[in-house]
């Protein structure tokens, strides 16, 4: 067991408008602190009481040091820039976020409690928990989208991250939207159609609507996540295996401080224009070896859908199977 040590500071000279700077709206700087440091900070005026470990209490008082010098600057003190007094103080990674319930293996919502239906499912939850990036690979029907969303639900809830951000490739193979009617957001609603129904069910209808009209819970085609950075946010980029290389690293370069990242898909399901490589066949060979990344990979026997998908999956896998060494028996001749 860690020994607890506490400390106090007082921040002079007393500023109210630098105090309110630094704690941040309904103190979400310092609860930054307290999630990175896994301490406990209580504050009243400008005496600041801190309790946890005894490292984290001197990081913690010496970043809550400088945080408060530099309220006098004119850039207000963002979570952003929290995050990077944090780094610099040589902290890269945060405590892995600890579930309401204390399960792993079960998901809260708000219509209720969504639980793991087989070993897979478990250890997606669990890397889920513990990791900043997540890949999930594997057939239709095994849960990788679905889990994926109701952790987002789990982590907005419990107000680890304060947005989900949805992403899919729009047009399977290309992202033409032009054509077809409508505005943006019709446009791609179709494409979102799987991750809405997750959404809706787990928090209802009207509620998913008021989160969208905010801003809380957002959409979008890939092609359009190009130049942002998503701070404090639980992203789901669901299809993945229909983006190209170059799309998966621009994808995964958009994650900010704080946030979440899940990429699901299905290698067998590749509808690029043939002789472009899948970025989620590429992703695992490239980040496979790379820390706080996560892979779980599904298997037919996940399946939790009607018993026929488990079947039907195994039978296109014989068949290519058959197919690709026919195929190599005929080039051998061939040659």
């Amino acid at each position: 067991m860690i020994k607890q040590h506490s400390t106090s500071i007082k921040l002079a000279p007393t500023d109210n408008q630098r105090l309110a700077d630094l704690c941040g709206q309904c103190d979400e700087n310092l609860r930054l602190l307290e999630k990175h440091l896994d301490i406990e900070i209580n504050h009243r005026g400008n005496l600041f009481h801190l309790s946890g470990s005894e490292n984290g209490v001197n990081l913690a008082s010496q970043i809550i040091e400088k945080l408060y010098q530099s309220t006098t600057q004119k850039e207000p003190l963002t979570p952003a820039r929290v995050h990077l007094f944090i780094r610099e103080a040589g902290i890269h990674t945060a405590p892995p976020p600890k579930r309401s319930n204390g399960e792993l293996g079960t998901v809260s919502t708000s219509t209720g409690q969504i639980k793991a239906r087989n070993a897979n499912q478990e250890l997606y939850l669990k890397n889920i928990s513990n990791n900043d990036l997540n890949f999930g690979v594997g057939p239709a029907g095994t849960g990788k989208t679905y889990l994926a969303v109701a952790c987002a639900v789990d982590a907005l809830l419990q107000e680890r991250v304060r947005r989900i951000v949805l992403v899919r490739p729009a047009v399977e193979a290309g992202e033409k939207l032009g054509f077809l009617p409508g505005d943006m957001a019709q446009k791609v609603d179709p494409y979102l159609r799987p991750l809405y129904d997750a959404l809706f069910e787990m928090l209802g209808f009207d509620q998913v609507a008021k989160m969208l009209e905010r801003g809380i819970i957002e959409v979008a085609p890939l092609a359009y996540m190009r130049g942002r950075t998503l701070n404090d946010a639980f992203i789901i980029l669901d299809e993945s295996q229909n983006t190209t290389k170059e799309q998966m690293k621009m994808f995964l370069t958009r994650m900010g401080f704080g946030s979440t990242v899940v990429v699901t898909g299905d290698v067998t399901q590749i509808d690029l224009p043939k002789g472009m490589r899948s970025g989620l066949k590429h992703v695992v060979e490239v980040l496979k070896d790379l820390e706080n990344v996560s892979f779980t990979f599904f298997k037919a026997e996940d399946a939790v859908r009607h018993p026929l998908i488990q079947r039907i999956v195994e039978a296109y896998d014989i068949h290519e199977k058959s197919t690709d060494d026919k195929e190599a028996i005929l080039h051998e001749v061939s040659d």
